[in-house]
């Protein structure tokens, strides 16, 4: 049975898996969809009641029947490297490949259905509090009038997007940044806000669910340190362990999810309580275990190469 990898070439916390699965005596096949159609093969034939599929990735040949798990990281737009690439050849390609994929029986880290909708951050703060989470009070607004009232009740608030660097600009840089007292929300009106009571913090918190196993680092926050993805603190991540009450609401969050793989960022303030900002369906983790030496790409490996009768997320 063998493990399919879907991410790009160059995907440096795929290689440290890779480096596991190779380790592990594991087999797999590492495919970017970006070069489907024109370095991958596929085919797939329904006929007789029955489904057979293949796909010939590098000189190997991947029958769907002998797929173990799929492990979608960062995969590159189907069809995007192909010699006349379009709009219609994409959506062809993804039709082609992930309707192959979906009639086998994989397991899923994650299943692109349930990670689109892990994606959006109003039903992420939503599964939170149903988990039993901290999370800080957030609004999201195109009426200037309420985020002025919002400001007004909570003090000091932040303004983060929701979606990240816009496409097509990777060099853009949206951190999340401290309202001033006296802003104009007029702009609001242009498209939805996302703000959020302010939590003034000590730490900033990754933790990585893998599974049923979780890996929590901490890193100490500079003083005024409003985004932790932004500045030198001068401190490095540390592992650090996972309180209970987080942990029940990490597994609860998971299983309404339908996720086998979550990244949560936290906020640890004075008190010691982790508010919860965001999960990433598919974040990076291995800034975290080379840092503190957390085995979290084993821990992937292993999830990914279990048979395939084990109990789905």
């Amino acid at each position: 049975m063998t493990v399919l990898i879907l991410t790009s070439e160059e995907d440096v916390t795929a290689d440290m898996v890779v480096a596991e699965l190779h380790a592990a005596g594991t087999p797999f096949v590492r495919l970017d969809p970006a070069d489907v159609p024109d370095k991958v093969v596929l085919s797939a034939h329904y006929a007789h009641g029955g489904f057979e599929g293949h796909l010939s990735v590098n000189g190997h040949l991947l029958g769907m029947g002998d797929l173990r798990a799929v492990w979608v990281r960062r995969p590159g737009e189907p069809a995007a490297h192909a010699a006349h690439p379009s709009p219609w050849l994409t959506a062809e390609t993804r039709q082609a490949l992930f309707g192959m994929l979906f009639s086998a029986s994989p397991r899923w880290m994650n299943h692109p259905r349930n990670a689109e909708r892990a994606r959006l951050k109003p039903w992420q703060l939503r599964i939170a509090h149903r988990s039993g989470f901290a999370v800080p009070p957030t609004v999201f607004t195109t009426v200037p009038h309420l985020a002025r009232q919002f400001a007004d009740e909570h003090g000091d608030v932040v303004v983060k997007s929701a979606s990240g660097p816009p496409p097509g600009e990777p060099g853009l840089a949206l951190p999340t940044s401290l309202i001033g007292p006296d802003v104009d929300f007029s702009a609001v009106a242009a498209g939805p806000a996302l703000l959020q009571r302010y939590v003034p913090k000590c730490a900033d918190i990754r933790l990585t669910c893998v599974g049923t196993r979780l890996f929590a680092a901490r890193k100490t926050a500079g003083p005024g340190q409003i985004d932790g993805r932004y500045g030198d603190t001068e401190h490095a991540w540390r592992a650090v362990p996972v309180p209970e009450r987080v942990g029940r609401s990490v597994h609860a969050y998971v299983a309404l999810a339908g996720l086998a793989y979550a990244a949560f960022d936290f906020a640890e303030d004075e008190d010691g309580v982790w508010w919860f900002l965001e999960c990433n369906q598919s974040g990076q983790f291995g800034f975290v275990e080379l840092e503190t030496g957390l085995p979290i790409a084993g821990a992937v490996a292993s999830w990914l190469a279990q048979d395939e009768s084990a109990q789905r997320p």
